[in-house]
């Protein structure tokens, strides 16, 4: 199929475009209907979380989650592996799976409102705006599908490998990359391709747009930072080891992991390293960013507290296994995952761990959060749903 063609689907029932209607309005009282994707970096849209790491600038600090201990809200079990992170809005939660779908579950009972089947996996996380959510499989297709139904609105071919870096949306354009090395750029309401950019290998490392720029990590060690209009390229940053980490930003810097061990602090507008943090062993999890402080785990099993200005170690702590989680951060807490088996509340100030939510097997997806709820999935193949 030619990049851009549309895909008829299947046409859902009235029942359900009824039933997604309803609780799209009802779940409005606490996620808002209008979400703004073209907000500017780091701009808080009150507790939506609309793609990975919640915001354009990938700050993973944009909801808030539990101020105490949390209770189980639900659990939904998908058939298969979870390393997707979920999107919230509308009242709605969104989240890819190892069972080959797409699915839409009201975010405030985890009943099920659809599922889009596709051809493969789906490992990255989905984006939301403009009524459509956005999402890459292993089958090598892109797609656009409905918030409302799932319907497939189009789909837009890639190469080798599909696609596992999730997407971000800013002013009609859809960023991601693929494991065919290229990072693309595709008008999100027709997804007919604006721009491709090739890199040296496949990418897993998901886009951050800001200032006019598409920061964004490689498997061929490089961080690149590419026009967003043309997709020219404008720097581009040598690291010792594949980047799966995706970027996130503050201030005119960009903060990044990779797998030789080291956390970048990278000059924006130059690609100069301002400074880099070992912390000896891969960093795959993405940093997220509160205030003057960089929050990120490594293959440790260690959670990392480091001053954004000037990459001094504000603390750390053991979180019982690899850290392949990204960090989600409100004024009082860091929520993240672990390779052993649980859900990590640290205070955000000390390290210290507050409480843990023990699942049994490995947390690898990123939590979201939101009016005091947090949303994770996990390899037994759930997604789960906690309050206060």
């Amino acid at each position: 199929m030619a990049p851009g063609e549309h895909d008829s689907a299947v046409t859902k029932t009235v029942a359900i475009l009824i039933v997604a209607a309803v609780l799209t309005l009802a779940g409005a009282l606490a996620w808002p209907m209008t979400l703004d994707e073209r907000a500017a970096p780091g701009t808080r849209l009150p507790q939506a979380w609309t793609m990975f790491r919640g915001d354009l600038a990938r700050t993973g600090a944009l909801g808030s989650g539990p101020a105490e201990r949390p209770d189980p809200l639900w659990r939904f079990d998908t058939g298969g592996i979870v390393e997707s992170s979920p999107a919230l809005a509308g009242g709605l939660l969104f989240e890819g799976t190892f069972d080959h779908a797409l699915f839409a579950l009201d975010a405030e009972t985890g009943a099920e409102i659809w599922r889009a089947p596709v051809g493969g996996l789906l490992r990255a996380s989905p984006a939301v705006g403009g009524g459509k959510v956005y999402f890459g499989a292993d089958d090598n297709f892109f797609y656009a599908v409905s918030t409302a139904t799932g319907d497939v609105a189009w789909r837009f071919a890639l190469g080798p490998g599909g696609e596992q870096s999730s997407p971000a949306l800013q002013d009609g354009v859809v960023f991601f990359g693929a494991f065919d090395g290229h990072v693309y750029a595709l008008d999100a309401e027709t997804g007919v391709e604006l721009w491709r950019f090739a890199t040296g290998a496949g990418i897993l490392s998901s886009p951050l747009v800001f200032d006019g720029r598409v920061f964004i990590g490689s498997i061929d060690g490089a961080l690149y930072a590419l026009d967003a209009g043309t997709g020219e390229l404008r720097w581009r940053l040598q690291t010792g080891a594949p980047v799966f980490s995706s970027p996130a930003a503050w201030r005119d810097r960009v903060f990044v992991g990779s797998d030789d061990g080291h956390l970048y602090a990278v000059e924006a507008n130059s690609g100069e390293v301002a400074w880099r943090y070992r912390a000896g062993a891969q960093i795959f999890s993405s940093p997220a960013i509160f205030e003057d402080t960089v929050y990120v785990g490594a293959h440790t099993d260690l959670v990392y507290a480091i001053g954004a200005a000037d990459g001094r170690l504000l603390w750390q702590t053991d979180v019982g296994g690899p850290v392949f989680s990204s960090p989600a951060v409100d004024a009082d807490r860091v929520y993240v995952g672990s390779s052993d088996g649980r859900l990590y509340t640290l205070d955000r100030a000390t390290g210290a761990v507050a409480w843990t939510i023990e699942i049994g097997t490995r947390v690898w997806t990123s939590p979201s959060i939101a009016n005091g709820r947090i949303f994770f999935g996990a390899h037994d193949g759930a997604i789960y749903a906690f309050a206060d």
